[in-house]
């Protein structure tokens, strides 16, 4: 198995890119996420890799972070969901705002990707939710996405206010754990406004 490359940059072509290693070059398909953050051609460049072994011939992915490919490999597991859509989702979203949109169990935040339908979404969410924080810890405790009763009201109500999870988060720890919805809503908004 393929686990890491890393070699000089010879062709970006989204979502495909062709990486010299030594003489040999590597067509590998990467996520936006990796495509945007790639140097320059020519440069070097150092790839998480997943390498897919099918009928139809073998299928080389790079991942520019370990989330990233621990990740796209637990969506595989999941029944009907393929190496494309799994790249879809690290396309539409994050790791961070993909683990808090398992964690909060909010499908529409899924529907928003290309090629994920509602009932996509609903078998993402049901699939992955107790999997999620164990293959992903770093992520699950860094997004620190496990508000429970009121604040998790509070959260779902500034993301549909248009308030990204970054905001939201950031209003959330500011606000006193006792705070009733509407009180914490109104108390968040004051101090999103302020920001």
């Amino acid at each position: 198995m393929i686990g890491r490359l890393s070699g000089t940059l010879l062709e970006k072509s989204p979502p495909q890119i062709l990486v010299d290693v030594n003489g040999l070059g590597y067509d590998i398909e990467v996520p936006m996420s990796t495509f945007y953050n790639l140097p320059n051609l020519g440069e070097p460049v150092t790839l998480h890799t997943h390498l897919a072994v099918r009928e139809d011939g073998h299928f080389l992915y790079g991942f520019a972070t370990h989330d990233e490919r621990s990740t796209f490999r637990l969506l595989l597991k999941i029944s009907g969901i393929g190496a494309r859509t799994a790249l879809a989702v690290l396309s539409g979203m994050s790791v961070a705002e993909f683990a808090s949109a398992v964690t909060l169990q909010e499908a529409g935040r899924l529907t928003r990707i290309p090629g994920i339908g509602k009932k996509t979404a609903e078998r993402l969410l049901l699939e992955l939710k107790d999997k999620l924080s164990k293959t992903l810890p770093a992520v699950s405790s860094t997004v620190a996405l496990a508000p429970q009763g009121a604040q998790t009201d509070i959260a779902h109500a500034l993301l549909a206010l248009g308030y990204n999870e970054k905001e939201a988060l950031a209003a959330l720890k500011q606000l006193p754990a006792e705070l009733g919805v509407s009180d914490g809503i109104r108390a968040a908004l004051k101090l999103l406004s302020k920001a």
